[in-house]
């Protein structure tokens, strides 16, 4: 289970889009994909959670956290390979980590733990809550976004990620996330 969620080595930039559910994390990450020609790592939990809730109308247990993780480390080792310029990841096993720990009583996997915070990247985007709430099958927790957010906010500051937060509207947090982004490639060359 360790090799699966270890980052393979790459020669790209790689930023998080990273924060509580409904906050424009998949919006931004195909919005910066589309900016830089590049590629964008979906947030595999979506798809698993979907399947799962469309096949058995079950929400996430305990015993999918590590499929998740696994499934999520997948597409990011693949997709690293395919880019050397930057690569927009629309969450991370830090973000699975957060999850796990508000949904499960403040439970992890002692080894999605240690690959949460083992695994490296250039930049975290943290999205904050003024976005409008849109429901869906898997969005359970509307009344707890602040909440949520805190949680997000305290992993990053506690195991010293460095973090930019964007607020505003789609614009305005395009406009953000490309400024940071445009300084770590300048910095790469």
């Amino acid at each position: 289970m360790e090799k699966a969620l270890k980052q393979h080595p790459s020669n790209c930039i790689k930023v998080v889009v990273f924060g509580p559910e409904s906050t424009g994390k998949t919006t931004l990450s195909r919005q910066l994909a589309r900016h830089y020609n590049t590629l964008w790592v979906p947030e595999y939990s979506r798809s698993y959670l979907q399947e799962k809730w469309d096949k058995e109308r079950k929400i996430c247990e305990p015993k999918d956290i590590i499929p998740i993780a696994k499934g999520q480390m997948k597409l990011e080792n693949e997709l690293a390979q395919q880019t050397d310029s930057v690569l927009i990841c629309d969450t991370d096993l830090l973000e699975t980590k957060v999850y796990s720990e508000a949904y499960f009583n403040g439970t992890c996997d002692p080894v999605l733990n240690t690959y949460a915070l083992k695994n490296t990247y250039n930049l975290y985007f943290l999205t904050y809550i003024d976005t409008p709430w849109e429901a869906d099958d898997l969005r359970d927790r509307p009344n707890e976004r602040e909440l949520m957010f805190n949680a997000f906010e305290k992993a990053l500051k506690t195991y010293k990620k460095s973090y930019i937060l964007l607020k505003g509207n789609k614009k305005e947090r395009l406009a953000t996330a490309i400024k940071y982004i445009d300084k770590l490639l300048i910095n790469k060359l």
